[in-house]
C-alpha cells in the first residue's frame, strides 16, 4: 500500500471514530449515569382517600422534555460550561427552577455499590434563578420506617441508613427503582415528606481520591479535636489544635467519620469536610478544571444525573460563591439517643429519637429556601 493511501486510510478512520464518538455523546446527553430515581406521588381518590402510584403513571402534568440534542448543541453546552450564566429572572443555566440531589456518603469500599450503609446522608437545595445553595446533614440513626421490604423477614423499620444498605443490589430485598439511593429516598419521603428529584452516592475510597484529586482542602478548627478513639495520646497526626490546616484525602475522611463525643459532633465534622470542598471547588484556578474532574469520577460514583444535569450544575457553580451557599443543621436538641430492638440484626441497637413532625416542618423549611 502506497503512502498516500495509508494516509487517506488514516484520516478515513479518524473521520469515523469522531462521527461515533460524536453520536455517543448525542446518546448519552440526556441518559443518567445510573438507575432513575422514581418517587411515588399521592394521586386523590373517590372518598377522599389516597394511593400511591409511580410518578411515571401518575395523571399530572408532565413537563415538556428536552428535545435531542444535536452535535452542534452538545458542542455549544460544553463550550458554555465554562461560562459564568448572565443574571436574568428566570433560572440560569437552561436549569429547573430548584433541584434537589440526595447525597449518600457509603461505607462501601469496592466501587461496585453492591452494599454498603450510608455512613452520610446530606441534601443539597439549588435554587437556580437566585441563585443559592443550601445543604443540610440528616442523622443517619432515626429509626425510621422502611417501605417494600415487609415481606423479607417482616422488616418494615430500621435505622435510615439501612434504607440505603436494603435497598443495594447485593442484598436482592428491593426491586423498586434507583436501587440503594432510591429505597432511601422512598424512606426519607415516607417519614419526614421530603421529595428530592436526583441522587448521588459516593463510597469512601473514591471521596478520598477526589479530595487528592483537588489537590486537598483547607480547614479551620476553633477547638481541639483528637481522633484518637482512645484519647490518650495515642498518633500526635491525629491531634488538630485551633488552627488552619491542609488535609489531603485520608485525613479528610480520619475527620469525617469521627464520632467523638457523639454522632452529632460527625454531623458537624462532615459539614465541615463538605464545605471546605464546596470551597476548594469554587475557587477561580479550580474551576476550569470541573470537566475533567467530573470525567475522572463519572464511572465510580452511583447516580442518576444524566450528562445534561451535570452541565447544569457546572454552569450554576460559576455564580455561586461564600456568601450564597450556605450548610444548615437541625438543633442538636431535637434528637435523644435511645436504644431499640433491631430485628434485622437481632441485637438492640443505639438510635436516636426526634419528633417526626417538629422534622417535618424543617424540611418543609429548607424545601422553600429558609431555616428557622
Amino acid at each position: 500500500m502506497s503512502n498516500k493511501k495509508l494516509i487517506t486510510l488514516l484520516i478515513l478512520e479518524v473521520i469515523v471514530a469522531a462521527v461515533a464518538l460524536v453520536l455517543i455523546v448525542v446518546t448519552m446527553w440526556n441518559k443518567p449515569l445510573g438507575p432513575s430515581l422514581v418517587l411515588p406521588t399521592t394521586m386523590p381518590e373517590q372518598g377522599g382517600k389516597s394511593s400511591s402510584l409511580p410518578i411515571e403513571n401518575a395523571e399530572i402534568s408532565t413537563p415538556v422534555p428536552e428535545s435531542t440534542p444535536t452535535p452542534s448543541s452538545v458542542l455549544s453546552q460544553i463550550v458554555n460550561l465554562l461560562k459564568p450564566p448572565a443574571a436574568t429572572s428566570e433560572p440560569l443555566c437552561n436549569g429547573p427552577s430548584v433541584m434537589t440531589i440526595l447525597l449518600v456518603g457509603s461505607d462501601e469500599r469496592e466501587y461496585d455499590y453492591y452494599y454498603g450503609l450510608a455512613d452520610s446522608i446530606h441534601v443539597v437545595r439549588i435554587d437556580f434563578t437566585s441563585p443559592k445553595v443550601m445543604l443540610l446533614d440528616i442523622p443517619r440513626d432515626l429509626w425510621v420506617e422502611i417501605p417494600g421490604l415487609s415481606d423479607h423477614y417482616g422488616l418494615t423499620h430500621g435505622k435510615l441508613n439501612q434504607a440505603y444498605f436494603f435497598g443495594n443490589p447485593g442484598m436482592g430485598y428491593y426491586d423498586g427503582p434507583g436501587e440503594g439511593p432510591g429505597l432511601l429516598a422512598q424512606t426519607l419521603e415516607l417519614n419526614f415528606g421530603l421529595r428530592v428529584d436526583h441522587y448521588l452516592a459516593m463510597d469512601m475510597k473514591t471521596f478520598v481520591n477526589l479530595i487528592d484529586a483537588v489537590d486537598g482542602i483547607d480547614i479551620h478548627i476553633d477547638s481541639k479535636i483528637d481522633l484518637n478513639q482512645d484519647q490518650d495520646g495515642g498518633n500526635p497526626a491525629l491531634v488538630y489544635e485551633p488552627g488552619d490546616y491542609h488535609l489531603d484525602g485520608t485525613q479528610a475522611l480520619q475527620l469525617a467519620r469521627d464520632r467523638i463525643p457523639t454522632i452529632f459532633q460527625r454531623a458537624r465534622y462532615q459539614s465541615m469536610v463538605l464545605k471546605a470542598l464546596e470551597n476548594k471547588l469554587l475557587t477561580p484556578a479550580m474551576i476550569p478544571a470541573w470537566p475533567q474532574i467530573i470525567a475522572q469520577f463519572t464511572q465510580s460514583v452511583q447516580s442518576d444525573l444524566s450528562p445534561s444535569d451535570i452541565s447544569k450544575l457546572v454552569c450554576i457553580g460559576q455564580a455561586l460563591n461564600k456568601d450564597n451557599t450556605t450548610t444548615v443543621a437541625f438543633p442538636d436538641d431535637m434528637f435523644k439517643s435511645a436504644s431499640i430492638y433491631d430485628p434485622y440484626r437481632r441485637v438492640y441497637t443505639s438510635i436516636v429519637e426526634a419528633d417526626f413532625s417538629q422534622l417535618r416542618s424543617y424540611l418543609t423549611d429548607f424545601m422553600n429556601g429558609i431555616w428557622p
